[in-house]
């Protein structure tokens, strides 16, 4: 999985967002890049967001900005990966809600989406592999947690 995000361009290495806004239109800037979601996709994110509260962050330290399944604005089935070096929090009352990495998903093709999920899922009940991708810096870090946690 995460040799895909390398050769698919789509991750984002930064230093921080202003808030937990910003951070999700960072997160979503790999996958505009390349045409797999429209630029509107992120602000869905955040509107679903402010509606229903922080329900991307799924772990400490983690978050999954998503829209519905069959969102207006993605065009193709992927993830995208985002690391801050400062984590943002999405509830200041709550610093379990605080995240610095982030996998993006857009969602056209179910049956995909579902794998991408049941992987990802996977991957992050690793400890050592959330660890190193906390400390990850570059596309080659990501390619080494692969070869030592993920192959």
């Amino acid at each position: 999985m995460l040799r895909t995000f390398v050769e698919q361009k789509h991750y984002k290495f930064a230093e921080e967002a202003k808030d937990w806004k910003d951070a999700i239109r960072m997160s979503c800037e790999s996958l505009e890049a390349d045409g797999t979601v429209e630029a509107n996709y992120k602000e869905d994110i955040i509107a679903c967001v402010e509606k229903h509260g922080p329900y991307i962050v799924i772990m400490p330290n983690v978050a999954m900005p998503h829209s519905q399944e069959g969102a207006a604005g993605v065009n193709k089935t992927a993830i995208g990966f985002m690391k801050l070096e400062k984590p943002v929090s999405f509830d200041e009352n709550d610093p379990e809600k605080d995240a610095q990495l982030f996998f993006t998903l857009a969602s056209c093709n179910p049956d995909q989406h579902l794998q991408n999920m049941m992987k990802l899922s996977e991957m992050l009940m690793n400890e050592d592999v959330v660890k190193a991708l906390a400390e990850a810096k570059s596309p080659e870090d990501l390619l080494k947690i692969q070869e030592q946690y993920l192959d």
